[in-house]
């Protein structure tokens, strides 16, 4: 062979033998070279190990469920944490005021400090920490009981107040109660006096809760409301969760007779003093029977026209703007309160008034010497008016906070627990 066929030669083998190499080469994969693979998928594991060692193991829970609606505003939000500590909570309205919240002692779980506003749409956002220090985060949203599907019981007396013996629990609920006996069963009312005290239904309602006779002075009464949750009417909850008390005064009750035109107060079981008053007269007799002061006014307007009392124009047949120590006994109208436009004869002996029990009085409510400005001072809401020989019907017990005049058996007939 010449130099010249062999060196085309040369290059031709050698051309088949770089061809075959890096055949091998691209088929490396499933042949011998199989290592290389296994490298490949060692690392692929290695990073899926590592990836994991970086995720925390804190587990947070955010309730309610997120997107869920009609949400109890007292007890349903709450952030919890297992594998974990819980850093840091935020929860806010949506358009972004913040929500006041707590988290406890263990680091275990949060809750907002104060009662949530209804049909509001709250965000939150949490997060924690496990053990080895890696951080979690979760993230929520839920809307809470619309006012349409909930319902609440508006009370009196106020937490913490001072009222008279006759003053009784009473509830006026903003929503129809048709699931009575539920919605009363979470409702209790009890005295440090041990005197059984029932509720009874005047309406749908209205709930009231008073004992046999009245409180005994110096005790405390505690009202508890569990109604949270509780179904009143259907699609229609409870929102409150709430505890209060009151406290009863001395004992106080006045007696007014119309046919003496007296009026004996007294206290504690004595008599303190006698004050002469001019009731309704023939035409407009006062309503008889135990009232309970539901209101005090040191000066206050009256107007007929408001009661019934109109002339021929339809104008009120009177209409004073100052009446001095005012203090309603019915929501019809019924008050005993001053008088300085009558005559100083007429009390003691005239009837003369649209239903009202008037008191001798001074113009401006502020001389202290009157009849009318010593029993407004000596007198709280809560304490017994009884109104007797008026020779007109008795006040009808739901016409004010006036259940005393129903009989225990009535009042307990009225019961649905």
């Amino acid at each position: 062979m010449t130099d010249g066929k062999r060196r085309k030669g040369l290059m031709a083998a050698s051309a088949l033998l770089g061809g075959v190499l890096v055949l091998s080469a691209c088929s490396g994969g499933d042949g011998d070279g199989s290592s290389s693979g296994s490298g490949t998928k060692e690392t692929q594991q290695q990073a899926d190990e590592a990836a994991a060692k970086k995720t925390s193991e804190a587990d947070i829970k955010i309730a309610p469920k997120d997107g869920s609606d009609n949400a109890s505003i007292n007890n349903a939000a709450k952030v919890t944490v297992s594998k974990g500590t819980l850093t840091d909570v935020t929860m806010s309205t949506a358009d972004g005021t913040k929500v006041a919240g707590q988290i406890s002692a263990d680091k275990k779980s949060w809750r907002p400090t104060s009662q949530l506003e209804r049909s509001t749409t709250y965000k939150i956002a949490a997060e924690a920490k496990d053990s080895d220090g890696r951080v979690a985060h979760e993230n929520g949203s839920f809307t809470t009981v619309s006012p349409a599907n909930s319902f609440i019981g508006n009370f009196t007396p106020e937490d913490g107040s001072t009222v008279g013996v006759g003053m009784p629990v009473s509830i006026n609920f903003d929503k129809a109660i048709t699931n009575k006996a539920d919605v009363q069963s979470h409702i209790t009312v009890s005295s440090s006096s041990g005197q059984e005290v029932v509720g009874h239904w005047f309406s749908a309602n209205r709930l009231d809760f008073r004992p046999e006779d009245y409180w005994q002075g110096g005790s405390t009464v505690t009202l508890k409301l569990d109604l949270d949750g509780v179904e009143g009417a259907s699609g229609v909850t409870g929102v409150q969760q709430k505890t209060v008390s009151f406290k009863i005064g001395r004992n106080q009750v006045s007696t007014v007779d119309a046919k003496t035109k007296t009026m004996t107060v007294t206290r504690d079981g004595k008599t303190i003093k006698t004050i002469p008053i001019s009731a309704g007269s023939p035409e407009n007799k006062t309503y008889e029977g135990q009232m309970v002061i539901s209101e005090k006014f040191k000066e206050t307007r009256m107007n007929g026209a408001t009661v019934g009392f109109t002339d021929d124009d339809g104008k009120g047949e009177y209409d004073i703007k100052d009446v001095p120590h005012a203090m309603r006994l019915s929501n019809s109208g019924t008050f005993i309160h001053g008088n300085y436009w009558g005559a100083k004869s007429i009390f003691g002996s005239v009837n003369t008034s649209h239903g009202c029990v008037g008191l001798s009085d001074a113009k401006g409510a502020n001389d202290s010497s009157t009849p009318g400005a010593w029993f407004y001072d000596n007198s709280m809401v809560g304490d017994v008016v009884i109104v007797k020989n008026t020779g007109d019907k008795t006040v009808q017990p739901d016409n004010g906070l006036n259940g005393w005049n129903l009989s225990w058996a009535d009042w307990k007939a009225g019961s649905a627990a």
